[in-house]
């Protein structure tokens, strides 16, 4: 494995079999990839040994590990207690380059009347959770599959009836994402690899919906590469049967040291 050439196109690498943690930077989606998806949003359930795991790679690394995640920053926060680690949240929206650093925001925002239409579709089924991340909504659906199509079809209506909003709706895993289209997952990574501990770094990242393949998108560019989890994606290297298997891998690269 080669680290980014000073001059001309950066290195990529063929394989994750063998990781020196001196050279690459770790990028991590959160639900669905290093955490197992659970019926809402509070329900996921983050291991101690996870927790652990996050912590030696993070120094290992000297801090070039981070979270990509769709949730807010302090939301992160509370789940991988005590850590903070560096983060990229609410699909691009924020970011925070150390546990020292201050989070960054970008100035986006979503209008009252829409949050509350957007509400309002929701309420066609109690088990249906909208979750309000400000810059960003959430529609959960997983609790009450069979009203997918009918939450996709309400939420596209309501969009093609504020064209002025200028939004763009992700559909993932029983979960329906508005969001404004001038910022993204893979825009953000972009950023955070200018900066250190991350530059000069050869990026992996994992993830496992379609939020992520704004990050599988840009990893040729990076020099790196990406895996999804549970289901081959388009730009992936390869992939992994589901989030245990990510956490047993990260695990063994502590034990081995890459």
């Amino acid at each position: 494995m080669q680290p980014h050439r000073a001059n001309g196109p950066p290195v990529r690498l063929q394989c994750r079999d063998r990781i020196d943690i001196d050279q690459v930077a770790i990028l991590l989606d959160v639900d669905g990839t290093i955490l197992d998806v659970a019926a809402t949003p509070q329900g996921v359930v983050v291991p101690a040994s996870l927790v652990r795991t996050l912590r030696e790679l993070h120094a290992r690394t000297n801090g070039a590990l981070a979270l990509i995640s769709g949730r807010l920053i302090e939301n992160l926060d509370r789940l991988f207690a005590p850590l903070k680690l560096p983060c990229v949240g609410g699909h691009g929206v924020e970011w925070r380059i150390s546990e020292l650093a201050p989070i960054q925001r970008r100035q986006a925002e979503l209008s009252p009347r829409l949050k509350t239409q957007v509400a309002a579709a929701g309420t066609v089924d109690p088990r249906v959770i909208v979750e309000d991340k400000g810059t960003s909504l959430a529609v959960h659906y997983r609790m009450a599959p069979e009203r997918g199509p009918l939450i996709r079809n309400k939420i596209a209506a309501i969009l093609d009836r504020a064209p002025e909003e200028k939004l763009e709706m992700l559909c993932g895993k029983a979960v329906i994402e508005i969001k404004p289209p001038n910022f993204n997952k893979g825009v953000a990574v972009c950023e955070l690899m200018k900066s250190a501990p991350f530059a000069q770094r050869i990026p992996l990242f994992v993830g496992d919906d379609v939020t992520d393949e704004s990050v599988f998108a840009v990893m040729p560019a990076l020099g790196g590469f990406g895996y999804s989890v549970g289901r081959e994606m388009a730009g992936v290297a390869g992939t992994f049967g589901g989030p245990q298997d990510v956490r047993d891998w990260l695990a063994g690269l502590c034990d081995c040291g890459g």
